[in-house]
C-alpha cells in the first residue's frame, strides 16, 4: 500500500535554487500520476536560520501554482497543525493524515502541497 502523503526531499544534496524548482515540478507531476492527494516537500530552512533560498523559492512557486489553479493549495510547515483551518479541513477529509510525524510540530523545513 502506498502512503497517502508522498514525501520528497528537495534539499538532500544541496542543489541550486533552479535545480530544486525543476525537481519540484517533476515531483508534482509524478505525484499526480501516482494519484497522491498530498505531497510533503522537504525544502529546508537555511543554514543561517533566516529562511533559505530554496524554501523561499519553493513556497513562492507553490503560491503561484495555487493562484493559477494548478494545485489545490499548500500548507507551510509552521501552519501544519490541527489548529490551522486549512489543515483541519484536510484532516477531516483524510483522517489518516493525523498520524503524520510533522503534524503540530511547526516544522518550517516542510510544506504540504494539496494536489
Amino acid at each position: 500500500m502506498r502512503p497517502l502523503i508522498k514525501t520528497v526531499n528537495l534539499k538532500s544534496d544541496m542543489p541550486q535554487v533552479q535545480e530544486a524548482l525543476q525537481r519540484l515540478a517533476k515531483e508534482l507531476t509524478l505525484a499526480r500520476q501516482q494519484k497522491h492527494s498530498a505531497l510533503k516537500i522537504i525544502h529546508g530552512y537555511g543554514s543561517r536560520g533566516i529562511g533559505g533560498d530554496i524554501r523561499i523559492a519553493v513556497q513562492k512557486r507553490l503560491h503561484e501554482l495555487s493562484q493559477a489553479g494548478q494545485i489545490r493549495g499548500c500548507i507551510y510547515g509552521e501552519s501544519w497543525s490541527k489548529s490551522d483551518d486549512q489543515t483541519w479541513t484536510l484532516l477531516q477529509a483524510q483522517p489518516e493524515l493525523k498520524s503524520d510525524a510533522d503534524l503540530g510540530r511547526r516544522n518550517q523545513v516542510i510544506t504540504v502541497v494539496l494536489l
